[in-house]
């Protein structure tokens, strides 16, 4: 028999994708980057880092629990950035998946608010109340039930709950995945959280994926190297390159040393490890204009948002990157270190998303990819690297 949902410790054993779970005064809030990490990515922007917001939005995190429950209960305070002028982004969605097999789906509501100027980059916040999300009429009997974190928006989870006893899900032996990339492999623009493309990817792959991707973050920082040379994992790949190009990060003389520096880092600690390097995806704005990228402000009249490249394509004489300097500079890196490294491999981002792809199916604010672009390039990265 079963009773009425019983409270769940939320502990590390049920928490996947996560690297740290921070005990907070209203519950736990997964992390993505370690205490020591996080104080090393401080941008000095007014409305605080952007890797510090991303990596609290749970890209890849799941509650992973094992039971015959057929209800199942998360509290949860989710925090929004609303930018002033622009359009609200989409709600986190949470996925809830039974074997496997996507069940119910859920929003948050309430929850904290920060607004911010963009004008003027000051932002404040606006708190708000717990939501409780609601799953029932779960399958009876013994099942492994996952409910995925959204991609887009910090939770910080207050009280889990479940209408029988649940214990961990055991470890299976599936090799794990690593990955490590931009907003578009934190998800930007996917459908929910089990859709983004590297979740795509990670279950056609029948891999366990644990996603460092970090919207707007993807800048060859020294400190994300080392958490991956220190982290066990089978299969590790990177997605290299838009948000260096979008943010005027660096320079082709800059560039290079710093990617090769990375990977150095790297093996350190997985000498041998399968290593992908993905160049990025195509993107009409920056395959030949460098950054930086900025909000297009007359969609963002219109009520809509998109980017636009503002640098001048006549520097890059001058060393200043573009997509299609990334890609050449990425290739000729690989070629160059796999003649001793022979578990490095170069994945061409054009074959993930190229030109025909952009014709069928555009990127819909001009930057990051589509709920079904998301879920193509999933299926092809996984073809490509776990089916090889």
């Amino acid at each position: 028999m079963t009773s009425g949902p019983a409270s769940i410790p939320i502990t590390d054993e049920f928490v996947v994708g996560a690297l740290e779970l921070e005990r907070t005064d209203r519950g736990v809030l997964p992390h993505r980057l370690p205490a020591w990490a996080r104080t090393q990515c401080f941008d000095g922007r007014a409305d605080g880092a952007q890797l510090a917001m991303a990596e609290t939005q749970p890209a890849g995190v799941r509650l992973a629990l094992r039971t015959a429950a057929t209800t199942v209960e998360l509290d949860v305070v989710r925090t929004r950035k609303l930018y002033r002028g622009a359009p609200p982004r989409p709600d986190g969605v949470y996925d809830l998946l039974v074997d496997g097999t996507l069940a119910a789906q859920a929003t948050a509501t309430g929850g904290d608010a920060i607004h911010v100027d963009m004008s003027t980059g000051e932002s404040h916040v606006e708190h708000g109340p717990a939501a409780t999300l609601t799953f029932t009429g779960l399958p009876a009997g013994e099942k492994d039930v996952e409910l995925w974190l959204p991609h887009n928006e910090q939770a910080e989870l207050v009280d889990l709950r479940a209408d029988a006893p649940v214990a961990p899900v055991p470890r299976t032996g599936r090799r794990v995945w690593l990955h490590h990339g931009s907003s578009i492999s934190q998800g930007s623009n996917a459908a929910s959280a089990s859709t983004t493309w590297p979740a795509v990817a990670a279950a056609s792959g029948d891999v366990d994926l644990l996603n460092l991707g970090y919207s707007g973050a993807m800048m060859l920082d020294p400190f994300v190297a080392r958490i991956i040379r220190d982290t066990p994992a089978d299969v590790l790949s990177l997605e290299i390159g838009i948000n260096i190009v979008n943010g005027d990060a660096m320079r082709t003389r800059t560039f290079t040393p710093a990617v090769h520096g990375f990977l150095d880092t790297i093996r350190d600690g997985h000498p041998t490890t399968p290593l992908a390097v993905v160049s990025p995806l195509y993107c009409p704005i920056h395959e030949d204009t460098p950054g930086p990228g900025t909000f297009d402000l007359d969609a963002l009249r219109e009520g809509r948002m998109r980017f636009a490249a503002t640098g001048d394509p006549a520097e890059v004489k001058a060393g200043r990157l573009t997509l299609t300097v990334i890609r050449d500079a990425l290739r000729r890196i690989v070629e160059q270190r796999s003649t001793h490294d022979p578990n490095l491999f170069y994945v061409d981002g054009l074959d993930l998303y190229g030109p025909a792809d952009h014709d069928e199916l555009p990127l819909p604010d001009a930057l990051h990819p589509d709920g079904e672009s998301h879920r193509r390039v999933g299926r092809r990265f996984a073809q490509c690297v776990f089916a090889g």
